[in-house]
């Protein structure tokens, strides 16, 4: 079977290219890629190539499919795994397989198995870690998401705190506690505000900031105020662009300071400023990823060592995470949508991983089976002017608030899909 897939052949060396796929073995699958996230780690693998720890040293030779943020429907499968899966099942894969040890991964490592592909064969590796998650929805870019929001889900988890007189370590956040989540209106920290307010594990007290006032409005348009307090939660959103933002934020917990605080960017005032207001036994979690290898911040040891304050920080979720982020967008209780601000199709993937820091929003949303451009949704609407496709589209996304849905999915499936 024939797959048009974008493959990495080295250092800024993405090529869109049709190629054969091997005869599927009994214990592979073969499955039909419907849509894939870009993620800032294609970016860098792109730049990096063989550099990248989980690319290959031959991939000039044997070049690699990019992408792992995706979801599909499984085609055929092999013998072994029959009773496990079935023709026609929506899958989401966790592409950090940790197979005996190993970084290779699903998106960077393989040469027939990765998210910008129309068909890929999945290796008996992915089924033998438990990786290829069945996904039931309406939907298929929920699937391709639920690796993000793994994200979100595993630093949650790797927060802790310690136990009074003993050195036993408590894991997650404090319930009932204060938390403040810095540079956080961004679509991973409104990904971090949906978790945090549904989830089973909740702050009594929870204030976002940013400096921009459009984003925060938006994000308390989206995520409220009112419906994070029928969870328990009183949600404040602060712009922090002016005055003592240290003293008023430990202000607004009584002069207490925060359980936990998330820095959502890699900036060292931003580092600095979650470090200033923690309280007692305080958790700072650096979620932000920086590119600098030797991106560091200054951190006040003394309240390390008569505070009890620490820091943790995760870089990716697990399996268990994703599963964690299926069940609840199953429920209804967490809406992947948030992270969406761009479509297009397997044709603008190049251009759109190479440039992905200079593109403002966040997630680039492609659907393989599709050539369109990557276009962002806050545009629909003027396009549409001209376009009865995009006039189409706006109206469907109104529907949900501006947000990506389900129905413009299949819209926009029906109407391109080859």
């Amino acid at each position: 079977m024939k797959t048009k897939a974008v493959r990495l052949y080295g250092k800024e060396d993405l090529r869109l290219e049709e190629f054969e796929l091997p005869p599927m073995q009994e214990d592979e699958i073969l499955a039909r890629v419907i849509s894939d996230s870009i993620c800032m780690s294609t970016y860098k693998a792109a730049e990096q190539g063989a550099d990248h720890k989980r690319v290959p040293n031959d991939v000039a030779e044997h070049p690699t499919i990019v992408g792992h943020e995706f979801c599909g429907e499984i085609v055929e499968v092999g013998a072994k795994w029959k009773d496990q899966f079935r023709p026609g099942q929506k899958f989401a894969i966790q592409p950090a397989l940790n197979y005996k040890g190993s970084l290779d991964a699903p998106g960077y490592s393989y040469q027939y198995i990765g998210g910008d592909a129309t068909y890929i064969i999945i290796p008996h590796e992915v089924m033998e870690m438990g990786c290829l998650l069945p996904y039931e929805s309406d939907s298929f870019f929920g699937g391709s998401l639920t690796e993000p929001l793994s994200c979100v889900i595993g630093t949650f988890h790797a927060m802790y705190h310690t136990t009074r007189g003993s050195y036993d370590h408590v894991m997650g956040i404090r319930e009932g506690g204060n938390m403040a989540i810095l540079a956080g209106v961004g679509p991973m920290g409104l990904a971090a505000i949906d978790y945090i307010i549904h989830c089973d594990r909740r702050p009594g007290f929870l204030v976002v900031t940013d400096i921009d006032d459009a984003r925060l409005a938006r994000a308390q348009q989206l995520l409220s105020p009112e419906e994070a307090k029928k969870n328990g939660v009183t949600l404040v959103y602060k712009n922090t662009r002016t005055g003592d933002t240290v003293a008023e934020l430990r202000a607004l917990t009584g002069g207490k300071g925060y359980d936990d605080v998330l820095c959502f960017a890699p900036v060292a005032a931003v580092v600095e400023q979650a470090d200033a207001i923690l309280g007692e036994d305080g958790c700072l979690n650096f979620f932000a990823g920086p590119q600098d290898p030797k991106f560091s911040a200054m951190f006040n040891f003394y309240n390390v060592h008569y505070a009890s304050t620490h820091v943790v920080g995760t870089s990716g979720g697990n399996t268990s995470d994703m599963v964690e982020a299926l069940e609840m967008i199953g429920k209804g209780k967490l809406d992947p949508s948030i992270l969406v601000t761009h479509i297009g199709g397997l044709n603008c993937v190049i251009e759109s991983v190479l440039n992905l820091p200079k593109i403002p929003g966040g997630k680039k949303l492609i659907y393989t089976g599709i050539d369109m451009p990557l276009t962002a949704i806050a545009d629909f609407a003027e396009l549409g002017k001209s376009d009865p496709m995009f006039a189409q589209l706006a109206q469907l996304v109104a529907k949900t608030n501006g947000l990506w849905n389900a129905e413009a999915e299949a819209y926009l499936l029906k109407t391109l899909m080859k």
